[in-house]
């Protein structure tokens, strides 16, 4: 729930996978979460107070919010990893492909994700992870994927090492939180293990997938803002508010009158 520009993190989550063509949204949440609820559901109080004011453009913002897609909630009842986060969803989503969000992350792009995801997906049938290249410095803070080139921008993933320390692995491809799994990743992770912290991790399930079924790794396109981290998350506002038609043209003209010369 954490503000980027004047909506919380999460509504971007949710609309990259409404621009995906996807309409029904499963929110793993847990317990002091209800404010997520509270945002996607719809504020009568709200309304009427918008509707006496006769503040229509805020009345129709407010409503469409709570009209973005069909959402539904489960519970995670401990935190015991982003796996059996996912398999709280499994009687909802049943023996269908689909898109796991990790909406820390916030991509700024033309084409969601979600979709470019899909469109491997369609391609060769399989599970598939995005993923962006980054510095040698930086692999110990990711999953790291490694494989075989099957055209620009997609691999067939092989190894899945997690946070390996600067030198281990000659791949810099870390693993972002947009994913595309088939059915077959539950009985994956019922197979998996708790790690570290008594949690299950997802990576350790998609290695299984990448072994038996097959997987892929696709370098999405767009710049990636990863709002856990405060320097990440001002540039966020600043990348997502230049996007805006109502408040880019003056941000942009700000940003150009500042003296950033240090001496």
């Amino acid at each position: 729930m954490l503000p980027l520009v004047d909506r919380p993190v999460i509504h971007y989550a949710v609309q990259e996978l409404v621009e995906s063509g996807i309409d029904q949204i499963i929110i793993v949440t847990a317990l002091g979460k209800r404010a997520v609820e509270d945002y996607f559901d719809r504020s009568r109080d709200i309304e009427d107070v918008l509707r006496e004011k006769g503040d229509f453009e805020r009345l129709e913002e407010v409503i469409k919010v709570s009209q973005m897609a069909d959402i539904a909630y489960v519970r995670q009842g401990e935190p015991r990893g982003i796996g059996d986060a996912v398999m709280t969803t499994r009687k909802f989503i049943g023996d269908d492909p689909f898109v796991l969000v990790l909406p820390d992350d916030v991509v700024a792009n033309d084409k969601p994700v979600p979709r470019q995801l899909i469109d491997v997906f369609e391609e060769h049938g399989a599970s598939v992870v995005a993923v962006e290249e980054v510095p040698e410095a930086e692999t110990k803070n990711y999953g790291i994927v490694a494989g075989d080139s099957v055209r620009e921008r997609l691999t067939r993933l092989r190894k899945l090492i997690e946070k390996p320390a600067p030198g281990v692995t000659d791949s810099r491809l870390a693993i972002v939180g947009r994913y595309l799994f088939t059915p077959s990743v539950f009985e994956a992770i019922e197979r998996t293990e708790a790690g570290y912290g008594g949690e299950i991790q997802i990576t350790d399930a998609m290695q299984l997938l990448a072994n038996e079924e097959g997987m892929f790794a696709y370098e999405f396109e767009g710049d990636r803002f990863d709002t856990g981290r405060p320097l990440s998350l001002l540039i966020a506002n600043i990348a997502m508010a230049l996007r805006r038609p109502d408040i880019g043209p003056d941000l942009r003209r700000y940003l150009l009158s500042l003296d950033l010369d240090e001496s």
